[in-house]
């Protein structure tokens, strides 16, 4: 009854792919005006990537896959650049990722903590350098004078590793396999101290693309030579940690500082006890101040943004990562979208002719579903079943149109989960259907 995973994939990635063009810009800066809220973790999550994908995370850049190795990520021609973005953002937290990195000249496997006004910290892997990481950070996409270091990290493309950032409003540090390799204090350069909720990304990227400029190129160690791919890095699992708490995060003014940050339904800094106390750091490093770009995981193609909303009343994050709804009544969780441009409303993807809208929605998996339905069916009552199917006794008022996914077919989890069902519709429904002409018969004979 789960909705193929192919499919998963493929709606997750057209439907989500937004976060991928707020790599180095933003669509909207809190520090120059004023933005909608971020929806926050506010708990903490384990995601273990060899069971498949979740929905807390989404796709763009290009098609990552699953299996014994968690998420792989592939670069096979120019342009690819596959990447995973948190559909949450912390306040504070820490981040542990076991990554297996990717080989090859000029390809690149990032680790990114990014808000929208451009706060920043990385880990950069470098496909031509099997033994160290480099470690960033930037301040409203600016560098402090020493923002790079590089750090010992052998064997990152042979063997899966523990990487870890902890970020307070005092300290980031930088851990290789549980060891400490790097600390930033606050107050170093408290100008460009990232401070603001971010949201997390992990994928490769081609740094040696010849769309790239010329100090790109070169530090990312050469031209990349896609005819000596396919390039992979893959993630078995992260764990994700945030110190604050809450349902959303805001800026309350355009400073940009931590204090500014407002939690909605929760407290900035309720967790920040969990956070390591480091005094020292281990392991081989050294600074650097090579032509490295202003954030990782670049080139992707841009789209228009989605994003998904604070998780609504009814639905809750898993401590698996997954995002399913509390009970049998809980509603439909969406997603909005930005339109590309200012056409009319009858000219938007999300209004079709003739009374019919297309609209995003959750699955009971927690899966994303895309249907064409009769304009209103979003908004009309719905129960659910307790595997999280939506029900009805009757035929609705207003069924669903047709499945907009075109691989959907007559009996598919796609084809069924987005509007009501009946219960003959139900495994259990059809097998009393087949039933129940045989268990007459047998009746007829017993009376014989």
């Amino acid at each position: 009854m789960f909705l193929p995973r192919s499919l998963r994939a493929a709606a997750t990635a057209a439907l989500l792919a937004s976060f991928a063009a707020a790599q180095t810009s933003t669509d909207c800066n809190p520090t120059q005006t004023t933005c909608d809220a971020d929806p926050a973790l506010g708990m903490a999550i384990d995601v273990d990537f060899t069971q498949g994908e979740v929905n807390s995370f989404t796709a763009s850049g290009g098609t990552p896959t699953y299996g014994s190795d968690g998420v792989t990520f592939t670069i096979s021609k120019s342009g690819d650049a596959p990447q995973l973005n948190s559909v949450f953002y912390i306040m504070f937290g820490k981040v542990d990722i076991t990554l297996k990195c990717a080989s090859g000249t000029g390809i690149v496997t990032s680790v990114v903590l990014q808000s929208d006004d451009l706060d920043e910290i990385d880990m950069e892997f470098l496909g031509v350098d099997n033994s160290q990481v480099q470690l960033m950070y930037f301040g409203k996409g600016q560098r402090a004078t020493d923002p790079l270091v590089y750090a010992a990290a052998p064997n990152n493309q042979d063997e899966f590793v523990t990487y870890s950032v902890d970020w307070t409003s005092e300290r980031i540090v930088w851990s290789v396999g549980g060891t400490d390799v790097r600390v930033l204090e606050a107050s170093t350069y408290p100008d460009y101290y990232p401070q603001t909720p971010m949201q997390l990304k992990f994928g490769i990227w081609a740094g040696g693309d010849p769309s790239n400029s010329e100090g790109t190129i070169s530090w990312a160690g050469g031209s990349t030579d896609y005819s000596q791919g396919p390039f992979s890095a893959a993630v078995q699992k992260v764990e994700v940690t945030d110190y604050s708490t809450g349902s959303k995060y805001s800026y309350g003014d355009m400073s940009g500082t931590w204090e500014s940050i407002k939690s909605d339904g929760g407290e900035i800094n309720a967790n920040a006890g969990q956070a390591a106390t480091v005094t020292t750091v281990s392991g081989s490093t050294s600074t650097g101040s090579s032509n490295f770009p202003g954030s990782g995981i670049s080139g992707g193609s841009s789209t228009s943004v989605s994003s998904v909303d604070a998780i609504p009343s009814g639905w809750r994050m898993t401590s698996s990562g997954k995002i399913v709804p509390n009970s049998s009544t809980a509603g439909p969780l969406t997603t909005s979208s930005s339109p590309a441009s200012s056409a009319s409303p009858s000219s938007q993807p999300g209004a079709a002719a003739g009374g019919e809208e297309t609209i995003t929605t959750w699955d009971g998996q927690g899966f994303l579903t895309t249907m064409t339905v009769a304009s209103g069916w979003a908004t009309a009552s719905k129960s659910y079943d307790d595997q999280g199917f939506p029900v009805s006794t009757s035929a609705p008022e207003a069924p669903p149109l047709a499945a907009a996914n075109p691989n959907s077919r007559a009996g598919s989890k796609t084809a069924v989960s987005g509007g009501a069902r009946s219960a003959s519709a139900t495994p259990c429904g059809l097998w009393l259907q087949l039933a129940a002409p045989l268990v007459l018969f047998l009746a007829g004979m017993i009376a014989i």
